[in-house]
Protein backbone atom coordinates (compact mmCIF):
# COMPACT_ATOMS: atom_id res chain seq x y z
CA UNK A 1 0.00 0.00 0.00
CA UNK A 2 1.17 3.69 -0.83
CA UNK A 3 1.81 5.40 2.14
CA UNK A 4 1.35 9.44 2.23
CA UNK A 5 3.75 12.26 2.88
CA UNK A 6 1.50 12.97 6.04
CA UNK A 7 1.88 9.27 7.62
CA UNK A 8 5.33 9.70 6.81
CA UNK A 9 6.12 12.53 8.52
CA UNK A 10 4.41 11.68 11.42
CA UNK A 11 5.51 7.80 11.46
CA UNK A 12 9.20 9.30 11.31
CA UNK A 13 8.83 11.73 14.02
CA UNK A 14 7.13 8.85 16.60
CA UNK A 15 10.10 6.24 15.35
CA UNK A 16 12.35 9.15 16.40
CA UNK A 17 11.13 9.06 19.93
CA UNK A 18 10.95 5.71 20.44
CA UNK A 19 14.63 5.77 19.36
CA UNK A 20 15.83 9.12 21.66
CA UNK A 21 14.31 6.52 24.43
CA UNK A 22 16.37 3.44 23.74
CA UNK A 23 19.90 4.85 22.32
CA UNK A 24 21.28 5.58 25.62
CA UNK A 25 21.33 1.50 25.77
CA UNK A 26 21.04 0.45 22.58
CA UNK A 27 23.37 2.85 20.82
CA UNK A 28 22.95 4.72 17.02
CA UNK A 29 23.30 1.53 15.03
CA UNK A 30 20.56 -0.92 12.93
CA UNK A 31 19.68 -2.22 16.07
CA UNK A 32 18.76 0.96 17.63
CA UNK A 33 16.11 1.19 14.19
CA UNK A 34 14.88 -2.12 14.38
CA UNK A 35 13.50 -1.76 17.73
CA UNK A 36 12.35 1.59 17.23
CA UNK A 37 10.56 0.69 14.43
CA UNK A 38 9.16 -2.39 16.33
CA UNK A 39 8.32 -0.35 19.06
CA UNK A 40 6.33 1.75 16.92
CA UNK A 41 4.48 -1.35 15.23
CA UNK A 42 6.04 -0.65 11.37
CA UNK A 43 6.38 -3.71 9.69
CA UNK A 44 9.55 -4.66 7.87
CA UNK A 45 8.33 -3.16 4.48
CA UNK A 46 7.35 -0.14 5.94
CA UNK A 47 11.07 0.37 7.68
CA UNK A 48 12.81 0.25 4.71
CA UNK A 49 10.21 2.53 2.81
CA UNK A 50 10.57 5.05 5.74
CA UNK A 51 14.13 4.69 7.03
CA UNK A 52 16.16 3.24 3.67
CA UNK A 53 19.67 4.50 5.04
CA UNK A 54 18.75 2.83 8.47
CA UNK A 55 20.62 4.72 10.73
CA UNK A 56 21.70 7.32 9.23
CA UNK A 57 18.40 8.90 7.88
CA UNK A 58 17.55 8.65 12.04
CA UNK A 59 20.45 11.18 12.51
CA UNK A 60 19.20 13.29 10.33
CA UNK A 61 15.79 12.96 11.63
CA UNK A 62 17.34 14.04 15.27
CA UNK A 63 19.53 17.44 13.70
CA UNK A 64 16.76 18.32 11.90
CA UNK A 65 14.46 18.34 14.95
CA UNK A 66 17.13 19.93 17.07
CA UNK A 67 17.49 22.12 14.33
CA UNK A 68 13.62 23.43 14.51
CA UNK A 69 13.73 23.41 18.23
CA UNK A 70 16.48 25.52 18.05
CA UNK A 71 14.57 28.23 15.54
CA UNK A 72 11.34 28.13 17.74
CA UNK A 73 13.73 29.40 20.04
CA UNK A 74 15.24 31.81 18.39
CA UNK A 75 11.48 33.06 16.86
CA UNK A 76 11.30 34.53 20.17
CA UNK A 77 14.37 37.26 20.16
CA UNK A 78 14.34 40.18 17.49
CA UNK A 79 17.58 39.56 15.77
CA UNK A 80 17.92 43.15 14.66
CA UNK A 81 18.50 43.98 18.10
CA UNK A 82 21.55 42.44 18.37
CA UNK A 83 24.96 42.84 16.92
CA UNK A 84 26.23 40.67 14.66
CA UNK A 85 28.71 38.43 17.11
CA UNK A 86 25.99 38.66 19.63
CA UNK A 87 23.17 37.50 17.15
CA UNK A 88 25.81 34.39 16.47
CA UNK A 89 26.65 33.52 19.47
CA UNK A 90 23.12 33.21 20.66
CA UNK A 91 21.88 31.13 17.88
CA UNK A 92 25.04 28.21 18.03
CA UNK A 93 23.43 28.56 22.15
CA UNK A 94 20.57 27.55 21.00
CA UNK A 95 21.24 24.93 18.65
CA UNK A 96 23.48 23.27 21.37
CA UNK A 97 21.26 23.98 24.47
CA UNK A 98 18.35 22.09 21.19
CA UNK A 99 20.76 19.01 21.54
CA UNK A 100 20.94 18.58 25.07
CA UNK A 101 17.22 18.40 25.55
CA UNK A 102 17.96 14.41 24.18
CA UNK A 103 21.52 14.60 25.83
CA UNK A 104 22.37 10.90 25.80
CA UNK A 105 20.65 10.22 22.43
CA UNK A 106 23.01 13.27 21.16
CA UNK A 107 25.88 11.70 22.42
CA UNK A 108 25.55 8.29 20.69
CA UNK A 109 24.73 9.98 17.35
CA UNK A 110 27.20 12.41 17.52
CA UNK A 111 29.72 9.45 17.94
CA UNK A 112 27.87 7.63 15.39
CA UNK A 113 28.30 10.47 13.30
CA UNK A 114 32.10 10.64 13.75
CA UNK A 115 32.68 7.64 12.84
CA UNK A 116 34.82 8.29 9.23
CA UNK A 117 32.31 6.24 7.40
CA UNK A 118 29.39 8.93 8.47
CA UNK A 119 31.88 11.73 7.90
CA UNK A 120 30.02 13.48 5.03
CA UNK A 121 26.63 13.25 6.46
CA UNK A 122 28.09 15.18 9.91
CA UNK A 123 29.44 17.37 7.78
CA UNK A 124 26.42 17.71 5.37
CA UNK A 125 23.97 18.38 8.55
CA UNK A 126 26.45 20.98 10.14
CA UNK A 127 26.02 23.23 7.02
CA UNK A 128 22.19 22.88 7.12
CA UNK A 129 22.08 23.75 10.75
CA UNK A 130 24.50 26.67 10.09
CA UNK A 131 22.25 27.76 7.00
CA UNK A 132 19.31 27.91 9.25
CA UNK A 133 21.37 30.05 12.03
CA UNK A 134 22.84 32.24 9.19
CA UNK A 135 19.05 33.04 7.87
CA UNK A 136 17.81 33.29 11.24
CA UNK A 137 20.94 36.36 12.06
CA UNK A 138 19.48 38.29 8.52
CA UNK A 139 22.10 36.92 5.91
CA UNK A 140 20.91 37.57 2.88
CA UNK A 141 23.93 37.24 1.06
CA UNK A 142 23.94 35.47 -2.67
CA UNK A 143 27.48 35.61 -3.30
CA UNK A 144 30.40 33.49 -2.46
CA UNK A 145 29.48 35.07 1.14
CA UNK A 146 26.84 33.22 1.33
CA UNK A 147 28.84 29.63 1.50
CA UNK A 148 32.20 31.22 3.39
CA UNK A 149 29.88 32.50 6.33
CA UNK A 150 28.43 29.09 6.31
CA UNK A 151 32.05 27.37 6.39
CA UNK A 152 33.17 28.90 8.94
CA UNK A 153 30.11 28.44 10.86
CA UNK A 154 29.67 25.16 10.36
CA UNK A 155 33.68 25.19 11.37
CA UNK A 156 32.46 26.44 14.79
CA UNK A 157 29.38 24.41 15.27
CA UNK A 158 31.01 20.82 14.83
CA UNK A 159 33.62 20.84 17.70
CA UNK A 160 31.14 23.37 19.68
CA UNK A 161 28.44 20.93 19.84
CA UNK A 162 31.02 17.83 20.76
CA UNK A 163 32.15 19.85 23.61
CA UNK A 164 28.28 21.11 24.71
CA UNK A 165 27.58 16.73 24.89
CA UNK A 166 30.68 15.93 25.95
CA UNK A 167 32.78 18.25 28.46
CA UNK A 168 29.45 20.89 29.77
CA UNK A 169 27.67 24.01 28.61
CA UNK A 170 30.26 26.64 30.30
CA UNK A 171 33.62 24.78 28.06
CA UNK A 172 30.96 24.59 25.10
CA UNK A 173 30.14 28.53 25.02
CA UNK A 174 33.54 29.93 26.06
CA UNK A 175 34.93 28.00 23.05
CA UNK A 176 32.36 29.63 20.86
CA UNK A 177 32.92 33.01 22.24
CA UNK A 178 36.82 32.68 21.52
CA UNK A 179 35.88 31.61 18.07
CA UNK A 180 33.69 34.62 17.39
CA UNK A 181 36.33 36.50 18.81
CA UNK A 182 38.96 35.38 15.88
CA UNK A 183 36.26 35.29 12.87
CA UNK A 184 35.50 38.92 13.78
CA UNK A 185 38.92 39.97 14.16
CA UNK A 186 39.77 38.32 10.64
CA UNK A 187 36.94 39.72 9.09
CA UNK A 188 38.30 43.60 10.77
CA UNK A 189 42.08 43.29 9.43
CA UNK A 190 40.23 41.84 5.75
CA UNK A 191 38.42 44.41 5.31
CA UNK A 192 39.87 46.92 2.85
CA UNK A 193 42.69 44.78 1.82
CA UNK A 194 42.10 44.19 -2.15
CA UNK A 195 42.49 40.40 -2.41
CA UNK A 196 41.88 40.78 -6.29
CA UNK A 197 44.62 42.65 -7.00
CA UNK A 198 47.18 39.36 -7.88
CA UNK A 199 44.46 37.98 -9.46
CA UNK A 200 44.62 40.67 -11.85
CA UNK A 201 47.79 41.24 -12.24
CA UNK A 202 48.36 37.79 -13.75
CA UNK A 203 45.52 38.41 -15.61
CA UNK A 204 47.38 42.44 -17.14
CA UNK A 205 50.15 40.26 -17.49
CA UNK A 206 48.80 37.00 -19.59
CA UNK A 207 47.13 39.62 -21.68
CA UNK A 208 49.98 41.47 -22.89
CA UNK A 209 52.13 38.36 -23.71
CA UNK A 210 49.01 37.34 -25.41
CA UNK A 211 48.03 41.10 -27.45
CA UNK A 212 51.26 42.75 -26.90
CA UNK A 213 51.77 45.83 -25.01
CA UNK A 214 50.35 49.08 -26.64
CA UNK A 215 52.63 51.70 -27.72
Amino acid sequence: MTQNPDWADRTEQTVLDAAIVRAPVLGWNARLVREACEASSLSVGDEELLLPNGARDLAVLLSRRHDARALDALGQIDAKSLKIRERIARAVSERMEAGAADLEATRRCAAFLALPVNADLGLKLAWESADHLWRWAGDEATDWNHYSKRTILSGILIPALTMRWFDGREAAEEFVARRIENVMAFEKWKAGKDFDAPFRKVSDVLSRMRYGARA
